[in-house]
């Protein structure tokens, strides 16, 4: 399957298609004729366990021949969906189960949709596009939206980046090394790890720490010798440990933050286009999403389970201050492995994460800014690409050096932090996936933008509820939420009627279009696209998203201050 399916035909401003069983990758095709921004994201796909060659199209029939090729594919959506079990995660999972036990369980199977359907949007975008989501948003928002996109991704990235270098000191420590020593060792292996100038070899890298985990997973879950009824009770019938105060609805957020962050979104995609990854195999790409989205659920879960159980009826139940302090209870309750594996765990999460999160921060400068950005290139031939992540890297690795900083705070205020920005990328992530003129036959199916809206409604509504109980402390939550619950169903169904009444209008009379290839169709090159045609309740959409963002981002660094001087 060629990856330069559709060129734009010259001297017409037509797309053209070409035959599948062509190869096209030739030293004399130039990239400016295709979608894709830099030429090193076409070619072989080369996966850390197998390749597929450019111009394959042989029918995948047998058994082996589909886990064959499933395996060569896979790797995005793993790498995205286990990467943000990172530090904040890990701190924030164990905060839930030592606090609350296993009361919030529920909230992670709920998580588990919402990752699938947005990591699925950028599957579809990162494969049919070639370009990635900075890229996109600039293009069909213009300068102001993706100045705001990007700056918001850069100052979360950097802040989450910082929270990894935490996890790695606080992992490290356990076994008595110094953070001194720690943290730029770690900082050298990521920065060795990425400027190999080989795609396959960084992705066997991230294999291999993310094998390592899943293997601790099911140890660290023998070890706290949970309750099986309890576990099944609390997974699927929601309730909450104590009171639902601020604190925990602070905490809710939190996990949605870590476990559906936006910075998976521009990774995820940009990490499909990188990998050569076409139309013809997005099926893969999906079920590698799928996989990744139920092995984060469940090592989230196990996290939990692990801190509910092994800190219940003990002197540390409730009383979380951060990872590290998990790793030395979990030694004093459980003996010195159970504090071993959780370091461990810990150290190798936040090492993906910091090279999954740099990565989409050098990716999405590099679609922007129009730079060289491929895995595929050597450090000289893409330098500003690998000059930005080690920067970062670097940078970040330094700040968590500065003596008494308060590095528990960091980690849960960036959690937050996520949680409150991932509504606004979600939209911008429907808008895109609803594009016609990006994705042709392959854009959004009309249930899927229903559960889309509710997503970003029911996130919204956590935010209006943790402002409101910033603002005033001793109003009651669980009323303030059964109000605003009612008041976003009764949105969403005057919504879905408005939408569905418009839809039929705008159906009648209308030709019926042409059915499209799928597996071939392709994004024309970004400038021969019409422009978007803004209405005027898209112009408002993003004024109120704007406002929602200030007001919530206000309320959250005016929350962080409250709990950092114990009021």
């Amino acid at each position: 399957m060629d990856l330069l399916s559709e060129f734009q035909a010259e001297g017409r401003g037509e797309a053209m298609t070409i035959n599948e069983n062509v190869s096209l990758i030739e030293p004399n095709v130039s990239v400016a004729r295709s979608a894709v921004l830099d030429e090193a994201h076409l070619g072989d796909i080369k996966g850390a366990l197998g390749t597929i060659r450019v111009n394959d199209t042989t029918p995948r029939r047998s058994l082996k021949q589909k886990i064959l090729t499933m395996l060569a594919i896979m790797g995005p959506g793993l790498i995205a969906m286990v990467g943000d079990n990172d530090a904040g995660g890990v701190a924030t999972y164990s905060q839930a189960g030592q606090n609350y036990g296993t009361s919030l369980l529920w909230v992670i199977v709920l998580l588990i949709p919402v990752l699938i359907v947005n990591q699925e949007m950028v599957v579809r975008l990162g494969a049919v596009t070639g370009v990635g989501h900075a890229r996109l948003i600039l293009e069909r928002f213009g300068k102001f939206w993706a100045a705001f996109s990007i700056g918001d991704l850069f100052l979360l990235n950097f802040l989450t980046i910082v929270t990894e270098f935490i996890g790695i000191a606080m992992a490290l420590s356990f076994f008595g090394v110094e953070q001194a020593i720690s943290v730029p060792v770690s900082a050298a292996l990521l920065i060795i790890m990425v400027i190999t100038g080989s795609f396959r070899r960084w992705e066997r890298f991230m294999y291999l720490f993310i094998a390592l985990n899943l293997i601790l997973v099911p140890l660290l879950i023998i070890f706290c010798h949970p309750s099986a009824g309890q576990i099944m009770h609390d997974t699927f019938i929601p309730g909450l440990e104590g009171k639902f105060d601020s604190k925990a609805l602070l905490l809710i957020i939190g996990i949605v933050g870590t476990t559906v962050a936006p910075w998976q979104l521009f990774f995820q995609q940009s990490n499909v286009i990188d990998k050569r990854i076409t139309p013809r195999w997005i099926k893969y790409e999906q079920m590698d999403t799928y996989i990744g989205a139920f092995i984060t659920a469940f090592g989230a879960a196990a996290l939990i389970i692990a801190a509910a159980f092994a800190f219940n009826g003990t002197s540390f139940h409730g009383q979380f201050s951060d990872a590290g302090a998990v790793a030395k209870g979990f030694a004093d309750v459980s003996g010195f492995w159970m504090g071993a594996m959780f370091s461990i765990f810990l150290l190798n999460a936040s090492i993906i994460g910091a090279a999954a999160v740099s990565l989409s921060t050098a990716y999405a400068f590099g679609d922007t800014f129009g730079i060289k950005h491929s895995l595929h290139r050597n450090f000289k031939d893409a330098r500003l690409f690998y000059v930005l992540y080690a920067g970062l890297v670097i940078v970040a690795a330094a700040i968590v050096l500065i003596p008494n900083a308060p590095l528990g705070l960091i980690t849960m205020g960036v959690q937050a932090l996520a949680g409150l920005l991932l509504p606004s990328a979600t939209v911008f992530l429907l808008l895109l996936c609803n594009d016609k003129h990006v994705l042709g036959p392959w854009t959004n199916p009309t249930w899927l933008n229903v559960i889309g809206t509710v997503i970003i409604g029911v996130l919204m509504m956590l935010s209006f509820v943790m402002a409101i109980t910033t603002v005033f402390p001793e109003i009651d939550v669980t009323i303030l939420s059964l109000i605003l619950a009612t008041i976003l169903t009764v949105g969403l169904l005057i919504t879905g009627v408005i939408a569905f009444i418009s839809r039929q209008k705008k159906n009648e009379g209308m030709v019926r279009e042409p059915k499209l290839d799928k597996n071939s169709w392709r994004m024309s090159p970004l400038n021969s696209l019409p422009k978007p045609i803004w209405s005027t309740t898209k112009n408002l959409a993003m004024l109120c998203m704007w406002g929602y963002l200030g007001m919530t981002a206000i309320v959250l660094v005016f929350k962080v201050i409250n709990m950092a001087i114990g009021a």
